[in-house]
């Protein structure tokens, strides 16, 4: 049997084909066309796996443009996708944390793969990938310079968590002639800052996986496993996590 998850995301789109085992991925932009990149997405990770889509059984649909599938047969939760694909691919997950392009959650997972427990940002792009985005843009970094640079650096504090006012502070911070390092690593501490309140809410102390886009540098993941105090296993593709637990659930529907 074959599964098709796709995770579409506010930032990347996600496949995964799987029959047993992960037979082919791909991971596009979502640009302004969620419906399209889910598609673009669906027959790129076909074509890695050497599959047409009629050998498809089941296409499961994950992530906030999950609703723009018209081709899925079932649409299920990130929260549920990535518990899933988490637990499947580390036994000993017994929690998540994702930071995304628009929320960051962390996510309780039971000795089955199934969500216990989760809290969630959602209302601003504080903690989110977004967030990063925007402030490495202010410092006319690409992210992986950002990671890098905080990584060696020590972080100027930063007051506000708020887009908007971070910033204004930062522009502030630059004028004063404060470092690129020190406010690189002010922003990475700020978006660990919120994840540590988040994991400390549901006393998420071990077993935690780190999932998502940002899982991707090595330098951030690194700065928030430091200021957690916390050992963090990063997949070897933590991006298309979400997308491997949709595919998972699809096999069993």
């Amino acid at each position: 049997m074959v599964t098709v998850g796709i995770d579409i995301g506010s930032t990347a789109t996600k496949a995964v084909v799987f029959d047993g085992m992960v037979r082919g991925r791909a991971v596009v932009p979502t640009g302004w066309e969620p419906r399209e990149a889910g598609l673009r997405a669906f027959r790129e990770a076909l074509s890695s796996a050497g599959l047409r889509e009629e050998s498809v059984s089941r296409v499961v649909g994950t992530g906030y443009g999950r609703v723009s599938l018209p081709f899925s047969d079932q649409r299920v939760t990130e929260i549920s996708c990535h518990a899933r694909g988490a637990w499947y691919l580390n036994p000993d997950t017994r929690a998540v944390i994702d930071i995304g392009g628009q929320d960051s959650k962390v996510i309780l997972v039971s000795d089955d793969g199934s969500v216990s427990d989760f809290i969630m940002n959602d209302k601003c792009a504080a903690g989110t990938g977004r967030f990063l985005q925007v402030m490495a843009g202010i410092l006319d970094l690409t992210l992986d310079e950002l990671g890098s640079l905080a990584a060696s650096s020590e972080p100027v504090p930063l007051t506000s968590m708020c887009t908007v006012f971070a910033e204004s502070e930062i522009i502030g911070l630059l004028a004063q002639g404060t470092p690129k390092g020190a406010i690189a690593a002010g922003i990475i501490d700020a978006i660990a800052r919120r994840m540590e309140g988040l994991v400390g809410r549901l006393e998420a102390h071990e077993g935690i996986t780190f999932t998502g886009g940002l899982a991707t540098n090595g330098s951030i993941s690194g700065v928030i496993a430091r200021r957690l105090g916390l050992s963090l296993h990063v997949p070897e593709d933590p991006q298309v996590v979400g997308a491997l637990g949709a595919a998972l659930i699809g096999c069993n529907a």
